[in-house]
């Protein structure tokens, strides 16, 4: 018997979006169109994947009819015993289809991501790992042909990062990579240790949406924005003019610096980019704790306290806690995170689909 929740109010969505698409005004707001058009395609798109699914099911009670005849010749029941099995193989996978997209997409799945990721517990390790993690997205995004725009950099004078935030900007770059936020924890022998003793240390990682100026509003009287002459490498440049920019978000505190940039102007526009980014990491996080019940059993929480992976050197494996997945540690550090995102996407979506049901029959 199948699992899937009545099609009907899906059905009465597309009409709705049918005639919002006929309105003669309808492109007078391209923000609007376009989200009604990816609405549009999305719901358009699992109708036909119902109609798939309801035509193999037909197919499926044609042949049971035809083989609870007693009659029927021995090769044609032969024949249709065939056929049940790859009929049945057919409507599990269109069942699975269908289901998955009866889950709204993220909105903000299409984004760019602005990753944050900071030297944790660990001293000097705990920067260099911040260091390793950077390059290991910066491969990954390179693979995928995304761009890499670091934002703000506190680099450690032993290697690696106290902190750094980088924009990768590509195709669902948000949706791959929402699942990454948390601690990263690595196990190895640190190229400081002497006696060769295996240390642990920890770096966090927050992933957030992009965000645009329509998502977020920003009152200007409450930033706080002031200048100051960067530190560190640069030259004599960096030391004679005031490029730093720091901005804080008065009623939240939020604060961001950035430094990067020769130029003040760039470094404020890439603060306000960090800031509104933040800000609608926050707003989402406000919303999703609404309905935390509904969202129990889904990949995380997004937390950058929640402890997600380990890597081990010395035995040469990734774990992922979450899931309890264990890769090699070596390909995923150079940036193959394919299957490893691919099932934590998985496990979230039997999540979601499981919390679909509960509320179909509720």
């Amino acid at each position: 018997m199948t699992k899937i929740p009545d099609i009907a109010p899906f059905r009465e969505k597309l009409s709705k979006l049918d005639e919002q698409m006929n309105e003669p005004n309808f492109y007078s707001d391209q923000r609007r169109a376009a989200e009604i058009s990816r609405e549009h395609q999305h719901v358009s798109g699992l109708i036909e994947k119902f109609e798939s699914f309801h035509q193999v099911q037909t197919q499926i009670e044609e042949n049971q009819s035809l083989l609870s005849d007693a009659d029927l010749e021995e090769e044609l029941r032969e024949m249709a015993v065939e056929e049940m099995a790859s009929l049945e193989s057919q409507l599990a996978g269109l069942e699975t289809a269908v289901l998955r997209a009866m889950i709204p997409p993220d909105s903000t799945d299409s984004r760019n991501s602005v990753m944050e990721i900071r030297g944790g517990a660990g001293g000097d390790e705990a920067n260099i790992f911040a260091g390793d993690l950077f390059r290991m997205y910066s491969r990954f995004a390179e693979s995928k042909g995304w761009r890499v725009e670091v934002m703000s950099t506190s680099p450690a004078e032993t290697g690696g990062y106290r902190e750094i935030i980088f924009n990768i900007s590509g195709a669902d770059a948000y949706k791959h990579l929402k699942f990454e936020s948390g601690v990263h924890r690595v196990q190895r022998v640190p190229v400081t240790e002497t006696q060769g003793r295996i240390h642990t240390s920890t770096a966090t990682v927050a992933v957030l949406p992009e965000a645009e100026e329509v998502d977020i509003e920003i009152n200007p009287n409450d930033l706080d924005i002031s200048t100051m002459r960067a530190s560190g490498a640069g030259g004599q440049h960096v030391n004679t003019t005031d490029s730093a920019v720091m901005m804080v978000h008065k009623p939240t505190g939020t604060t961001v610096y950035c430094a990067d940039e020769r130029s003040q102007i760039k470094n404020r526009a890439k603060a306000m980019t960090v800031m509104r980014s933040r800000l609608l990491k926050a707003k989402e996080d406000e919303e999703n704790a609404k309905y935390a019940a509904e969202r129990k059993g889904q990949i995380g929480t997004g937390d950058r306290s929640e402890r997600i992976r380990t890597y081990n050197y010395p035995q040469g494996r990734l774990t992922d806690h979450r899931i309890g997945m264990n890769l090699s540690l070596q390909s995923v550090v150079e940036g193959s995170l394919d299957d490893l995102i691919e099932a934590l996407y998985n496990v979230d979506y039997e999540a979601r689909i499981e919390n679909l049901l509960k509320a179909q029959n509720a």
